[in-house]
């Protein structure tokens, strides 16, 4: 049920609802209307490589034609395990031309979850952006009974040259898998650059698949080119028809396919331009993209930089930093994370300076941290603040260029504190707020509307309205067709009354601006925008006798921790088999133990062994990003009486993370960064502890 009658949509003021588009015929228009030499560019060979966005539309156009000649019918899945850059985004419009609906697989996956993809989707192409990457998959690929095609874009040299170029450090080899069985049937060996290359494929498993390279493909098509082939394409693409299938986080380790239409996407994007102030249209913008397209929120922002002729840059998290000066954009799409970065790296170059300097440069941040955007300045703090601009805050814009108009963030929670230092120094943070599910964008601060600690006001097209248990419900055309072959869980996520159930808390200020409060759903986003399952891990623990409840957290944190509320029962019996002469003693008689003694006890280093090897188990099967990097044990009670249980006996999450918050922030700590919580300098071998072992298909991708 709704608690109110009051529905929140877009002011009036504020852009326009625009249906009935297919994606490509955003391209279309772009080409037509705002023609842009430079509209994608990619860094290669020490500079950047502009491409027209109308050559850009011929390489679909050739990519669309050569996929279909491949015998791919209109509604087949093609999978992407791809970069985030420009070939990319020709294999996905040319999907998307062509009456294909692509799967991107987040290179940060396990293999074991790449592979599940694959098979729920029933994928029949793969597109991969290099040898790299297929050589750990070529292993397991098998599996994937329903692929016929393995569409290669680059080969191991390439993209090695491209790495050496940005001097990538730590880049990790994977040892080439042996004793493979079978033979892969090779179409053009032209796609491999050494004879080393193309006898490893030879040597590699894989009946019926053929390969090859990306360039071929679009060669094949440009054979088939035709005014007329092409018309017959576009005139196919309804608005309503599926365009790819985005795989997120769910309750169980398996993720969930969202289903999004060429208008879902589309109109949510366009009506997120629309309402953006004197948004310019051509090559007078210019963007710096480096957050994955596998994930809506970079790849919706991109259709709508496309669509309105900007010149978009292609980086990635690894070199977004050194790209900034080179590229000098006027917006930038971010998440949390990389503000934090950005403001720790301001604070450590204030502590670095010289005593006069530096007393300078904190009372320039005082000042900024008293700001608070949208509310009206006093005379004496605004003529502070512009001997703070000159003195300090220039400096810090002079990092990003001299033409940043904003930093759209999304993906997590924003600290207020961080939107208000940015806008003080010259360096406007717009925080939005979205989901995979409702094609990215719901709402987001613009203009005069603008609050910290808020993500805004809705666009164009969206209702949301505030369930009796402060749950955000949702209504908009940019609303998913559901969950992919989950019927379940699609009915789930709407009430009966056709509200998307967010998972989401939040309340509406008096001013109009949304608030997000508090997460009722069990997962929640990482500060890098990664959506955390914590179910599986918790399950995983608790399956040990050593664990009475385990709760994952990590909310707008950078990493996941966990408490763990061990079995003192179960423990009392494996505490005498420590070794007493450990450099952390306590009581090894089991009946000697009591209550006043648990604490000192539960950070004995064996003890704590022990959990981590629980804790290693649980993170197998995760992608790296979803894994517990720390934890603590609890020694606290939990009863239905203290309201820390259910009367089912599950966790009461929201009580337990309000209750233990100190402990809970403690993990979070800067002390003895990079390590584990309470790991010991010194541990004792405890060799009851089993090592955890985990498979290699269990673990992340390893992109290179």
């Amino acid at each position: 049920m709704i608690a109110t009658s009051t529905i929140y949509r877009a002011p009036p003021d504020s852009g326009s609802l625009v249906l009935g588009r297919s994606l490509p015929s955003l391209l279309d228009e772009a080409c037509n209307h705002h023609p842009n030499e430079q509209a994608l560019n990619q860094w290669q060979n020490r500079n950047w490589q502009p491409l027209s966005n109308h050559d850009f539309r011929t390489a679909v156009e050739e990519c669309a034609l050569g996929l279909l000649f491949l015998n791919l019918q209109r509604g087949d899945r093609v999978a992407f395990v791809m970069h985030s850059d420009i070939p990319f985004c020709i294999a996905d419009m040319g999907c998307l031309l062509a009456g294909l609906v692509n799967v991107p697989i987040d290179l940060t996956q396990t293999i074991e979850n790449i592979l599940f993809i694959l098979q729920h989707t029933e994928a029949k192409a793969l597109i991969i952006s290099n040898l790299e990457l297929l050589n750990q998959l070529l292993p397991h690929l098998g599996e994937a009974v329903m692929l016929q095609w393995i569409l290669v874009v680059e080969g191991i040299g390439e993209r090695e040259e491209v790495l050496q170029d940005d001097e990538v450090i730590g880049k990790t080899e994977e040892d080439q898998q042996e004793n493979n069985q079978g033979c892969l049937q090779l179409d053009e060996t032209h796609v491999m650059h050494s004879a080393k290359q193309s006898a490893f494929l030879q040597e590699t498993v894989l009946h019926g698949v053929r390969i090859l390279s990306l360039q071929e493909v679009r060669q094949r098509g440009k054979a088939q080119w035709s005014e007329e082939r092409l018309q017959q394409l576009r005139s196919a693409i309804h608005p309503g028809d599926l365009a790819t299938i985005l795989y997120i986080a769910s309750e169980t380790k398996q993720p969930k396919g969202v289903m999004l239409s060429h208008e879902n996407i589309s109109a949510n994007i366009l009506s997120a331009f629309s309402s953006y102030p004197n948004l310019a249209t051509g090559a007078e913008e210019v963007v710096l993209l480096f957050l994955p397209l596998t994930h809506i929120f970079a790849r919706a922002f991109f259709y709508g930089h496309l669509a309105y002729g900007h010149s978009v840059y292609f980086s990635d998290p690894a070199h977004v930093m050194r790209h900034l000066k080179s590229v000098n954009p006027t917006f930038m799409i971010t998440v949390p994370r990389v503000l934090e970065k950005i403001y720790e790296r301001i604070l450590e170059q204030g502590r670095r300076l010289s005593k006069f300097d530096r007393a300078m440069f904190f009372w320039a941040l005082n000042l900024a941290q008293r700001y608070e955007v949208g509310q009206p300045l006093s005379r004496l703090y605004a003529l502070r603040l512009k001997l703070a601009d000159r003195l300090v805050f220039a400096r810090w814009r002079s990092f990003f260029g001299d033409r940043l108009k904003a930093f759209i963030s999304g993906g997590a929670a924003l600290r207020a504190e961080l939107t208000n230092v940015f806008a003080a120094a010259g360096l406007p943070v717009l925080q939005g707020y979205g989901l995979t599910e409702t094609s990215a964008v719901l709402c987001y601060n613009r203009g005069t509307y603008n609050r910290a600690g808020t993500v805004g006001v809705p666009i164009p097209g969206i209702e949301i309205a505030i369930a009796e248990d402060n749950e955000i419900l949702v209504k908009a055309p940019f609303v998913m067709q559901g969950y992919y072959r989950d019927p379940l869980s699609t009915q789930r996520a709407f009430n009966s009354e056709g509200w998307l159930h967010t998972g989401d808390l939040g309340e509406v200020t008096p001013d109009g601006f949304l608030k997000i409060t508090g997460v009722k759903k069990s997962l929640f986003k990482l500060t890098t925008g990664k959506y955390v399952s914590p179910l599986p891990l918790e399950q995983e623990l608790m399956r040990s006798p050593f664990v009475s409840h385990a709760i994952t957290v990590g909310a707008n944190q950078k990493f996941c921790g966990m408490l763990i509320f061990p079995n003192l029962a179960a423990l009392q019996q494996e505490i005498s088999q420590i070794d007493p002469n450990s450099s952390n003693p306590v009581p090894l008689n089991p009946e000697s133990i009591n209550l006043e003694q648990t604490e000192s006890w539960l950070q004995h280093s064996c003890i704590l062994a022990l959990y981590q090897s629980l804790i290693d188990a649980a993170n197998c099967h995760l992608p790296y990003w979803s894994t517990v990097r720390k934890f603590k044990l609890m020694n606290a009670e939990l009863t239905i009486e203290n309201g820390l249980l259910l009367p089912d006996g599950t966790l009461n999450r929201v009580q337990v993370l309000e209750t233990f918050a100190i402990e809970i922030a403690a993990l979070y700590g800067e002390s003895d960064r990079g390590k584990k919580e309470d790991e010991p300098d010194a541990a004792p071998a405890c060799v009851y502890v089993p090592p955890a072992e985990c498979p290699v298909y269990a673990k992340s991708l390893t992109h290179y």
